[in-house]
């Protein structure tokens, strides 16, 4: 999904009288809706105020490699910088070995200073964190390995 575009969505909730709105293109699903408290920060970046972070439902992927069994990624649906939590002194969303329920965050992405929570499409467990708070990601990188419950 091009990053204008959701810039623009973003610009059209604002804008509206929209409580909530949802798009879907392909397997990526951006949810955003107006709080009427403040919104996520990540690392002191500012937010856009009145809109929530948008929520974006990423489908776990499988992968193999040579000699090893079938394994399951959270990947990144869009190039950002990675943040584990919503603020420097909160912890993390998810840690190695939490059982993440379907639609719960377990991270955030900051593309074109908007943060989108990125979200699982199902019920796992992480076993693995592949990335490192505020690293930058591309698109299609794994973030997660986890294993379906």
């Amino acid at each position: 999904m091009d990053l204008e575009k959701i810039a623009g969505l973003v610009k059209l909730i604002e804008d509206s009288s929209l409580k909530e709105f949802t798009y879907k293109e392909g397997d990526v699903k951006i949810t955003m809706s107006k709080l009427d408290h403040p919104p996520i920060v990540a690392a002191g970046v500012p937010a856009m105020a009145g809109v929530s972070a948008p929520q974006i439902t990423v489908p776990v992927q499988e992968k193999a490699e040579e000699g090893e069994e079938e394994s399951l990624f959270i990947t990144s649906p869009i190039v950002g910088t990675f943040y584990s939590a919503s603020a420097p002194d909160v912890p993390a969303f998810v840690r190695v070995g939490d059982r993440v329920k379907e639609g719960q965050t377990v991270c955030i992405l900051e593309a074109m200073k908007l943060m989108n929570e990125i979200q699982c499409e199902y019920d796992c467990e992480i076993e693995a964190v592949l990335v490192s708070n505020e690293q930058k990601v591309e698109y299609g990188q794994p973030l997660f390995r986890v294993k379906k419950i």
